[in-house]
């Protein structure tokens, strides 16, 4: 039988949380929401419009990314 350990199944949770997280908010938003893997608080949700341009430390730990829904042209 195989079991997954508390600590894969909390940074799992972590991860998915923090994914949840961008995902809501980039439909409020007109930037790229990424999620970034942070040595000290785990998993974070970040806008990419609260660091233009993105240090190039932040973006070496994205792990996921969701484009912003907002758009004003039409």
């Amino acid at each position: 039988m195989h079991t997954i350990s508390n600590t894969a199944q909390a940074d799992n949770a972590a991860y998915f949380a923090a994914c949840t997280s961008a995902q809501r908010r980039a439909r409020s938003s007109y930037f790229t929401q990424y999620v970034i893997i942070d040595r000290e608080f785990g998993y974070v949700a970040v806008d990419e419009g609260d660091y233009s341009p993105m240090p190039m430390e932040m973006i070496d730990r994205v792990v996921y990314a969701i484009t912003g829904k907002l758009d004003d042209e039409f």
